[in-house]
């Protein structure tokens, strides 16, 4: 089916130009949320009148989204889950926690705007990509843990695994130095005996 954008459609097209999309994708995606008319004469001709009318729209909607993507550009949101020892989530992080996540802090994003790359299931910093517009792109961060200072460890750099490596290692080491210590104190009790 031949469709006119009237905005910009990733990998398919910029606004006003004429393409060809499987029925489907045009019947239920792009028809229904008004980003296409079907292509025919009286649809070119209605498109032509309104083309300045949309532009117009277009570019004062495009600037209102770089406004907020400066703003939330690199930003971090700590997001808190339940999760395992080896730091597995007992459940996944969604682009509805992610999106909550923002409106918390001040931002109005939706959770269709936001793009996972990947599903996040464990703990960590997780990027996560925004389109607030066609043209408009950002990037931010979502630390997700079991508390707020473990959210603020993450943030230091230092991950779930590095930071369990690191408490086992303090405990052999005790548990070596109690040995040492109670093997010191038998030796010294042999001694006085004799």
């Amino acid at each position: 089916m031949q469709v006119i954008l009237l905005q910009r459609v990733a990998k398919l097209g910029q606004m006003g130009e004429v393409v060809n999309v499987k029925d489907g994708y045009a019947r239920n995606f792009l028809l229904p949320q008004g980003k296409a008319l079907r292509a025919n004469s009286g649809n070119i001709a209605q498109f032509e009148v309104k083309k300045a009318q949309l532009e117009l729209t277009n570019l004062e909607t495009r600037k209102e989204a770089e406004a907020v993507g400066e703003k939330l550009d690199g930003q971090t949101f700590i997001i808190i889950r339940s999760a395992s020892d080896s730091g597995a989530l007992y459940g996944s992080v969604t682009t509805r926690d992610a999106a909550d996540a923002a409106i918390a802090d001040g931002f109005t994003v939706n959770r269709g705007q936001i793009v996972l790359d990947r599903p996040i299931k464990e703990l960590g910093v997780h990027t996560v990509s925004v389109v607030l517009h066609p043209e408009v792109t950002v990037k931010f961060s979502l630390n997700v843990a079991r508390s707020v200072e473990e959210a603020a460890l993450q943030a230091s750099g230092k991950s779930i695994q590095e930071l369990a490596a690191e408490a086992e290692a303090e405990a052999d080491f005790e548990i070596a130095n109690l040995f040492s210590e109670m093997g010191a104190a038998q030796d010294g009790e042999d001694l006085t005996r004799d």
